[in-house]
């Protein structure tokens, strides 16, 4: 029998968001008769951490705030105490892999830049690969922006998210990677199919727009809330249910608040199981100001809910204009047009609703776990 590919992951925390379930459904699908799969959690945190295959390896660093004490001030100081640990292990990087990893590994792989330089300091004389998913364009802040795509010329191979995430690097800063390909998340439409069934869902006001996403300011829900404001003052009676938490959560509240739309514009925070709320509503609508290849609009697609989606990213690698679903600009106006128009004109999200029935063989799985096999594969015979 040959001898496996020592693979390692690292991550920081296994909260709820698109690249964690990229991560899960990655460990789940890569062959283990030509892998053997480590995954380092750096924070032993997230709703999703439960789902990570119980064969892989994981190696957990420090706890997550699930496991820390109740009383404030015991859990002021052990946070104090994980944030000290996390610092000195990042400033010595041979000591985590001897004290704490304690494995030699072919391969590491960074599948967001948060693990970049993490990688990038290991001390292993392992082949190693950076995963990409985010649209530079729309980060105001240059230095981060420069330190991110430099640090990818510095691995030996880049997998890009999608193909505009790639090519608006060349058209912003005239760089190019040669060692790099594009390889899409894969999307598991038939497990959102049966979630979708697992609970009934009621909205009081109908039609309902669903919308899922972590609450950033890049989400653009502020935006969507002053639309869904507007559109109500105009007479469209009509909800809209946002499937998400974060940072921006507080601010929501209180501009819901002081819109007077708190019981039409639901923030319904994370849930684990998120389908039933997108499957009971009548249209779909991701605002966003910047995305890269996000699952959602595939698995919308195979709930069969017409979608309303910004044109940003690589979205429309996903989205054929006005027939499996409908592209606008990422501002008020264009949002507020395509939304008003679904509103009005039922012929347009049927024809669309009909057509995504058909579109969603598009997304072959298996071509894309082949894709990262071939990947690992190349580098690990480099390696030789």
């Amino acid at each position: 029998m040959h001898q496996k590919i020592k693979v390692l992951f690292r991550h920081r925390s296994m909260e709820m968001g698109g690249v964690e379930r990229v991560l899960i459904d990655l460990l789940e699908n890569l062959p283990r008769d030509l892998f053997d799969i480590t995954f380092f959690l750096t924070l032993n945190q997230g709703e999703l951490r439960s789902e990570i295959p119980k064969d892989i390896n994981v190696i957990t660093f420090q706890k997550g705030k699930e496991d820390m004490s109740n009383n404030k001030l015991v859990r002021t100081v052990q946070l104090v105490k994980r944030n000290l640990t996390l610092l000195f292990y990042r400033k010595n990087p041979k000591l985590l892999y001897k004290n704490i990893i304690k494995k030699d590994f072919d391969i590491e792989i960074a599948p967001t830049y948060a693990e970049f330089e993490n990688i990038l300091a290991s001390p292993l004389k392992s082949k190693k690969i950076a995963w990409f998913h985010t649209d530079v364009s729309y980060d105001p802040n240059q230095k981060r922006v420069l330190n991110r795509i430099n640090n990818l010329k510095k691995f030996d191979w880049v997998i890009f998210g999608s193909k505009q995430t790639r090519d608006i690097i060349k058209d912003l800063y005239n760089i190019e990677y040669p060692k790099s390909c594009v390889i899409y998340n894969a999307i598991k439409i038939n497990e959102a199919r049966k979630k979708a069934e697992e609970f009934p869902v009621n909205y009081d006001v109908h039609p309902v727009f669903s919308s899922m996403g972590r609450l950033h300011s890049r989400k653009n829900y502020h935006t969507l809330m002053n639309i869904h404001k507007k559109l109500l003052d105009e007479g469209f009676s009509h909800s809209i249910a946002v499937i998400g938490g974060g940072n921006e959560m507080d601010n929501l509240k209180k501009q819901a608040k002081e819109l007077n739309v708190e019981k039409t514009f639901l923030l319904l925070d994370t849930q684990t199981n998120p389908y039933p709320y997108i499957k009971n509503s009548d249209y779909f609508v991701l605002p966003s100001e910047s995305e890269s290849y996000p699952l959602t609009i595939g698995e919308v697609m195979g709930l069969n809910i017409p979608i309303i989606s910004t044109n940003v990213g690589g979205i429309p690698e996903m989205i054929d204009h006005n027939i499996d679903g409908y592209l606008v600009n990422p501002d008020e106006n264009s949002i507020y047009e395509g939304m008003k128009l679904f509103l009005t004109n039922s012929e347009i999200p049927n024809k669309i609703k009909n057509n995504s029935e058909k579109t969603i063989d598009k997304f072959d799985n298996q071509k894309i776990y082949d894709d990262v096999t071939e990947v690992f594969l190349s580098q690990y015979q480099n390696k030789q």
